[in-house]
């Protein structure tokens, strides 16, 4: 007999001088779920501020530098010394307004898209019609296949730095036919990634940041306090999109 074991999923209350949020954090990203659990019960997140607000877009914090940054104080690069491998799961942990998602390096040096081990961002985004969700999943469908033949390129390392240094142009010419090829085979009749039922409703009803989706880790969701973010990202802010007036944030495991 086969038994079907669900897990409650874990809360989080993130609390701030605008209010209360409480966040679920989703099972289906464990690695991402058990390191934020971790920091927060270690009491990591505690007087660290949202460093980076920006309307219509998302809420970002958790650089440990930020606990006692000075005024005007550049911030966003400080971290816990490792990454999280991404764990993308798009039908169900998207980006939607509310969505909680690791901050990560840009792709030239971080190809894998691996997380921060501390930073996240929480999304507010815009709401979207119709016609721009369908640009939107013409949109992915490009990203989709740019990332399959980068990985492609990185399955032939060693054939292209062999080509690179044998100065073999025609060789790299024909290596790069080859696995144009083989991207556009596997993506043969597609003209689009459709997004799921669920993600055209949250996008055209609540909103969020659908292009950010398979790029960015979301494993969480804010269930209570959504005028929270509203309210934070209104803030007055400076040219790095810094509050003016610091917002510090205390987070505890319900």
């Amino acid at each position: 007999m086969i038994f079907l074991i669900f897990m409650e999923e874990k809360k989080v209350l993130i609390s701030t001088s605008f209010g209360d949020m409480t966040v679920k954090l989703y099972n289906e990203t464990p690695k991402h779920r058990d390191n934020f659990l971790k920091l927060v019960e270690q009491g990591f997140y505690d007087d660290l501020l949202f460093h980076r607000v920006i309307k219509n877009f998302m809420i970002q914090g958790g650089d440990p530098d930020s606990k006692l940054a000075k005024k005007g104080q550049s911030l966003g690069v400080g971290d816990v010394g490792y990454t999280i491998p991404a764990e993308f799961v798009p039908a169900t942990c998207f980006h939607k307004k509310g969505a909680l998602a690791a901050a990560r390096q840009g792709d030239q040096v971080n190809p894998n898209k691996e997380s921060s081990g501390c930073q996240f961002y929480i999304v507010q985004g815009e709401v979207y019609n119709e016609n721009k969700l369908m640009q939107m999943e013409c949109q992915a469908l490009q990203s989709a296949k740019n990332n399959r033949f980068n990985q492609l390129v990185k399955e032939h390392y060693e054939e292209v730095k062999q080509l690179r240094l044998a100065r073999d142009k025609e060789g790299l010419m024909s290596l790069q036919e080859k696995l144009i090829g083989i991207m556009e085979s596997e993506f043969e009749g597609k003209k689009s990634l459709p997004m799921s039922a669920e993600q055209r409703e949250a996008y055209s009803t609540i909103g969020g940041t659908p292009f950010l989706d398979n790029e960015y880790t979301v494993f969480g969701e804010v269930i209570d306090g959504l005028d929270v973010i509203d309210k934070i990202a209104a803030v007055k802010k400076d040219r790095s999109d810094r509050p003016e007036e610091d917002i510090r944030m205390k987070l505890s495991v319900l």
